[in-house]
């Protein structure tokens, strides 16, 4: 029980703490559709169980060992993040229609955008491999562990899903789509930043 309430508890704080999924599900929800915001929750949730995956099949160990497959997997992530940015820094204003439609996005796009922008994110790879490895006891049944991992999954889609729905409401949206271009932007700097800020970092794990 204690160690249930322990992931529980860490899990809670680290999915709603800022970062770049939070970014991409707010500028989706907020620029495009609430459908976008939900599917780019759900694209999350499914780049956890990534990380899930190889913590459970031991290479979570391996990486955390080693520095230059961290380092890939942070560059990696880094540029994935800057090259998003970099697209929304190009956004221009659609015209004076405050209800012009910024350029679509499919289905498969914002789920993969989703996917992507945690599976790619070497924090996630750090939380993962540190819960499992500091908080969860090795003699824990493997389909507990696995029990775990959905959890921590379903918890990034209902709390991004939850941020899609707040941000894609009617009274939000109306208020802020006139500058939409401006807030493209603003998110665009922010992937950036993380982008950038991630590239520099030490390779401490």
């Amino acid at each position: 029980m204690t160690e249930l309430l322990a992931v529980i508890t860490i899990t809670l704080l680290a999915v709603i703490s800022p970062g770049p999924d939070f970014a991409m599900v707010t500028r989706n929800s907020l620029l495009l559709s609430r459908r976008a915001g939900v599917l780019t929750a759900l694209g999350i949730g499914l780049g956890v169980l990534v990380h899930v995956a190889y913590t459970l099949l031991g290479l979570g160990l391996l990486i955390q060992q080693s520095l230059w497959l961290f380092n890939v997997i942070k560059l990696a992530g880094a540029a994935y993040l800057v090259y998003l940015g970099l697209k929304m820094l190009r956004s221009q204003p659609v015209g004076d229609a405050p209800e012009a439609a910024a350029a679509p996005l499919s289905d498969r796009a914002a789920l993969r955008t989703g996917f992507l922008t945690n599976a790619l994110n070497p924090k996630t790879t750090v939380f993962m491999v540190s819960l499992f490895l500091q908080v969860v006891q090795p003699q824990t049944p493997l389909a507990v562990q696995l029990g775990y991992g959905a959890f921590i999954s379903l918890a990034h889609i209902a709390w991004f899903s939850l941020v899609a729905l707040c941000f894609s409401a009617g009274a939000v949206r109306g208020r802020l789509l006139a500058a939409r271009h401006w807030i493209d932007r603003a998110f665009g700097g922010l992937l950036v930043g993380f982008g950038v800020l991630l590239a520099l970092s030490r390779g401490s794990r």
